[in-house]
């Protein structure tokens, strides 16, 4: 059942690279989209028949390969992986629904996008360490190509600063892999093995640490940022959806998989500084988007703030924390996606996307008002507006650290008045006031154009006000995460798992 959600796509890709270019010029889209919804359809129907009282990996799958080298074909999902492969699907769908049509050299830009939606899948779904690193460096490879040659005007520099520094990232990932399976006197890099293994504290740490740095660099957490506004900035919009909407997850979920999930021991131990790293990026992410004046660099630093929260939560690595990172990680998915998806309509019909030049575009008939909506909607979830899944997330997440990490919580939760704040600047900006008579006459904004944003809209909305179809999948898998891998943090208070009954409602819950 797994196998679909990964090798569908690459065999549409295949596909499309095999057809006549005759063809391939007028039915590449249809192609990437028909293969994507069956891909969609697919992991909602995996959905429908996820369990979600079991705690371990369901739906497994595995095929010997390179036993010499430990390597096997080893496929699982449990709760913090299937809202992740959820995500991918749909925002991948979008990514190619939201495409130009009369995009140049259609053949490739669409067999990249099926490669890299199978790729990420994989990821997600790999129970063997080396599977995982394979299918993470694969993703790269597309990414890459898109922005270099589909991007903006700087786009060889973003896109090479991309791939290096997300080399680096998979160089550490896969030293930290082979360390883990060397000292612990195993060849096989099965997860499952692994993690049942007992190496000492001091090796824990240097293994943890070199894993934090690589998916660190992947989240980004400050100060191994640098790369992202550059690329958010110079990448075509549904690869800017796809990676702050998926691609940065891979980050955040390696941590909690290998990092969390492997040496327990040792994330007690940098727990406060990882708690602490949190603060500085949400605090940095927040000020440098109040600094900008392109909307796309606004929300590419929105994103790195956001992404702290989720640091924050695994930090603290409590049954609610856990499920509250899990949560952020999916809101911080959608709703990066839907202004991603916004700010490439302002561009592509602007053509510009300077907060200081745009002005008036909530303007009935002449600007942009459906447009200016979506985003001021979508401005809301972000800044955590209850009724918007933001809000639920942002409150889990606050909700269970701040018996951990009060002061850090406490920093964190300025993080929120200020997305409020370069949020505001820029729809004050851009969408209220005079319209200029550069503006217009703007083209007008099809329907087409608009589905995405509207769905993603809808779905934000959805889980804002039923939160409980957002978190229960993931409750059991956080709880046996944090209580079964060498017991809660020393420092952290043991409490029971709310019901979802008390997550919809808000309810607090004693400790």
């Amino acid at each position: 059942m797994l196998s679909i959600l990964i090798w569908a796509p690459i065999l549409g890709a295949v596909l499309i690279a095999c057809l006549p270019e005759a063809i391939v010029t007028q039915r590449a889209r249809s192609i990437a989209l028909a293969v994507s919804s069956m891909v969609l359809l697919w992991s909602f129907y995996i959905a429908s028949q996820f369990n979600l009282s079991e705690p371990g990996w369901q739906f497994q799958e595995f095929l010997p390969w390179i036993e010499s080298l430990g390597l096997g074909y080893q496929l699982g999902m449990d709760g913090l992986s299937m809202p992740l492969v959820m995500v991918n699907s749909l925002l991948t769908w979008l990514a190619i629904f939201s495409s130009d049509r009369q995009i140049n050299r259609p053949r490739l830009y669409y067999v990249l996008l099926l490669i890299l939606g199978g790729a990420v899948a994989g990821a997600f779904l790999s129970q063997n360490l080396l599977l995982f690193f394979l299918f993470y460096e694969v993703e790269l490879i597309p990414l890459y190509l898109i922005i270099a040659i589909w991007g903006g005007a700087r786009r060889g520099y973003a896109a090479t600063k991309f791939l290096i520094y997300t080399a680096v990232s998979g160089v550490l990932i896969l030293a930290a892999f082979f360390g883990l399976s060397l000292l612990s006197g195993h060849s096989n890099f099965d997860y499952d093995l692994l993690r049942s293994q007992t190496l000492p504290l001091a090796t824990q740490l240097i293994l943890l640490i070199t894993l934090l740095i690589g998916f660190g660099i992947k989240i980004p957490i400050v100060p191994l940022h640098t790369w992202l506004p550059d690329a958010h900035v110079e990448a075509p919009t549904p690869a800017s959806v796809l990676l702050a909407g998926v691609l940065l997850k891979l980050g955040t979920y390696g941590l909690l998989r290998f990092g969390l999930g492997l040496f327990p021991q040792a994330w007690q131990t940098i727990a406060p500084g990882l708690a602490a790293l949190a603060v500085v990026s949400v605090l940095y992410g927040s000020f440098a988007a109040i600094a900008q004046t392109d909307m796309k660099k606004i929300v590419a630093y929105s994103s790195i703030g956001h992404m702290g929260y989720i640091i924050l939560a695994a930090a603290a690595a409590t049954p609610l924390s856990l499920i509250g990172a899990i949560a952020q990680m999916i809101s911080h998915g959608l709703i990066s996606a839907l202004l991603f998806l916004l700010v490439g309509v302002v561009y592509a019909k602007t053509g510009t996307r300077d907060i200081n030049v745009l002005r008036g575009l909530l303007t009935p008939e002449r600007g942009l008002p459906v447009v200016g909506s979506l985003m001021i909607a979508g401005a809301m979830a972000s800044a955590g507006i209850p009724g918007m899944m933001g809000f639920i997330a942002e409150f889990i997440v606050y909700r269970s650290s701040f018996e951990v990490f009060p002061v850090q919580t406490l920093l964190c939760m300025v993080g929120t008045g200020l997305t409020a704040v370069y949020f505001l600047i820029m729809i004050n900006k851009v969408f209220f006031g005079r319209l200029p008579e550069s503006l217009a006459n703007l083209p007008r904004v099809r329907w087409q154009d608009r589905i995405p944003a509207v769905i993603v809209t809808m779905l934000i909305i959805f889980f804002g006000v039923q939160p409980s179809w957002m978190v229960r999948w993931s409750e059991t898998t956080a709880t046996t995460l944090a209580t079964n891998q060498g017991g809660l943090p020393a420092f952290a208070v043991a409490q029971p798992l709310p019901s979802p009954a008390s997550l919809v409602t808000l309810t607090d819950v004693d400790g």
